[in-house]
């Protein structure tokens, strides 16, 4: 059940100093091959951050698979217990971490939130297949037509032709028939190796040259991106979908139903949400850190759901704040 307690607005302007902090904290290990030190570095900066957070938070969604970046675990508080506003949160450190290693584009530090008891709790299951668009597609597409259907209809209440629509795919082995059917429309497709985040914040904002996102990634990227997409007013269907044999062993142990398709507001049941998301390597929707002898340059993107603001931020930050916040989080 959603809290009663109001979440003030301007709340997002704290959390955004928390995907900086991890964002800046994983610059110095774009490049160098150590996913699991750079997803640390980011985690402790971004843990330091939020202790100074008016919230009192809990983790709803935030555990990695086996060989993954280290995440908060589930259940993990943040904040401060005696905050007015009670919260879920989901977080992602460094959201493309494999990809930030090797110098690669589209790496964010990405935080959502949502009041407590309203975000999904997907279980075991770290998959999710999913289908994003703006707000005129809302309630027009069905998640089970074929490809071909959804994209001709797409084109039809986006006021486009089939040629006109691009498409957002992760470059995974798996979606090789995806894209082929996409392509078979006549649609485009834009292939990226991440970014599961932002191509799904492009689909749903109109003019970013991104019409759609299909395909299966991460149910932490999933969730934390219907939160801005609910702000948005876009569509995101989703289908809990396990790639690996022990995660499917764990769904079907747990009782869920695969076959289901939920609704963007089943997924987050509020509109009193935030967003912040923090590039770290310069992708489709922001620029990464950059660093000087003093300062660092930081660009976020803020979503509030109770006022429908987006907001593109870019910062300069002196250097000193964030070692301030790394030795304060190892004493």
């Amino acid at each position: 059940m959603e809290t009663k307690s109001p979440a003030n607005p301007e709340l997002v302007f704290s959390l955004r100093r928390v995907t900086e902090s991890a964002a800046m904290a994983a610059f110095s290990w774009i490049g160098r091959g150590d996913g699991q030190d750079a997803g640390r570095a980011a985690l402790d900066a971004m843990r330091a951050a939020l202790a100074d957070v008016d919230i009192d938070a809990v983790v709803a969604i935030g555990e990695a698979t086996k060989g993954e970046a280290p995440q908060p675990e589930r259940g993990e508080r943040f904040g401060h217990k005696s905050a007015s506003f009670k919260a879920d949160i989901a977080v992602d450190p460094v959201e493309g971490t494999s990809y930030l290693v090797r110098g690669q584009t589209n790496a964010l530090a990405v935080l959502a939130v949502a009041p407590r008891g309203t975000m999904l709790n997907p279980g075991p299951a770290f998959y999710m297949e999913k289908f994003v668009a703006s707000a005129p597609a809302r309630g027009k597409i069905d998640p089970r037509w074929p490809v071909e259907k959804k994209l001709t209809t797409l084109a039809e209440v986006l006021g486009k032709d089939v040629f006109e629509l691009t498409v957002f795919v992760l470059e995974k082995p798996r979606h090789r028939d995806l894209v082929n059917r996409i392509i078979q429309t006549g649609a485009r497709v834009a292939l990226y190796p991440a970014g599961d985040v932002a191509g799904a914040l492009m689909a749903a904002i109109p003019g970013s040259g991104i019409d759609a996102l299909m395909g299966t990634g991460g149910t932490p990227e999933g969730i934390m991106s219907a939160c801005a997409i609910r702000a948005l007013g876009g569509e995101f269907l989703a289908r809990l979908d396990p790639q690996l044999q022990t995660e499917a062993k764990a769904v079907k142990e747990a009782g869920i139903d695969t076959s289901k398709w939920y609704e963007r507001d089943e997924i987050i049941a509020s509109d009193n949400v935030f967003f912040c998301a923090t590039g770290i390597t310069t992708g489709l929707m922001l620029e990464g850190v950059e660093r000087t002898r003093t300062h660092y340059k930081v660009q976020t993107m803020m979503i509030t759901g109770a006022t429908g603001e987006r907001q593109i931020l870019t910062s300069y930050m002196p250097s000193e704040r964030l070692a301030s916040i790394a030795a304060r989080d190892v004493a």
